[in-house]
């Protein structure tokens, strides 16, 4: 063989491996499909529970005085809550002024909300103060209900867990006629966003 054709055979061999490690789109352009779009939609709703533990206390009632609750009641208020909201509320109260709590008979005897008095050091009833307020928002009867604790709501607070002890005492001095017997009522806890 010629050197010429030598060169020849080495070009078309060096050519072929040339062109084999070139990668497959040198030999036709790509096909590309339509676009598909789908829009994700992530919603976190607003959310606002109470807890309360115990779920019960028991007072030692004494004649024209003052006795405390057994326990402190532990309140957890949890929220969620969209930027619309402005504060929100924690309140108690009772479904009659006259009666917070009855010894059930037929006539029965009655202890009224005024002598049922409550303290939150964490919210806004820090002295011992009596369940009669007629409350602002709507919650509960006239004259039987307690403003717990009021937050303003910002950007740092729109999503809490909180839990304030709520110490009780029911105070006699103004029942001087009360029977012995045993008395029951139910305290309602209930908070509201505006």
């Amino acid at each position: 063989m010629s050197t010429f054709s030598n060169r020849r055979s080495i070009l078309t061999i060096g050519l072929i491996a040339l062109v084999s490690l070139l990668p497959f789109r040198a030999f036709g352009a790509a096909l590309n499909s339509n676009t598909a779009s789908v829009t994700l939609t992530a919603t976190m709703p607003e959310s606002l529970t109470v807890s309360a533990t115990p779920s019960g206390v028991t007072f030692n009632l004494v004649q024209n005085g003052t006795a405390a609750a057994s326990l402190p009641i532990a309140i957890t208020t949890s929220w969620v809550f969209l930027t619309t909201r402005g504060n929100i509320q924690l309140d108690g109260y009772f479904a009659s002024a006259a009666s917070a709590l009855t010894d059930g008979l037929s006539t029965p005897d009655l202890i009224p909300t005024s002598a049922v008095l409550g303290q939150m050091t964490t919210g806004i009833p820090t002295a011992y103060t009596a369940f009669t307020s007629t409350l602002t928002d709507g919650l509960g009867s006239a004259g039987a209900g307690l403003e717990l604790f009021t937050v303003a709501l910002s950007a740092a607070n729109r999503e809490v867990s909180r839990t304030d002890n709520l110490n009780l005492e029911i105070n006699t001095t103004s029942l001087p006629q009360l029977p012995a017997g045993t008395y029951t009522g139910t305290l309602t806890l209930q908070a509201q966003a505006l």
